[in-house]
């Protein structure tokens, strides 16, 4: 089965979800517009972890 857009994103430890958000910003991967958006799906991922439910979609 192939994954959508609409379709939650599987739930991933906090503490992966850190690895790739400081290295994203680290390597200032945050400049760019595509960094921008990866930058803020990791965050809303982030965030639903942290509330312990599932991802929306921004």
């Amino acid at each position: 089965m192939t994954s959508t857009s609409t379709e939650p994103m599987p739930a991933r430890p906090m503490v992966v979800l850190n690895a790739q958000i400081r290295a994203l910003v680290a390597g200032g991967g945050v400049a760019s517009p595509e960094g921008r958006r990866e930058y803020e799906r990791l965050l809303v991922e982030w965030v639903s972890a942290v509330r312990g439910g599932p991802a929306e979609a921004v």
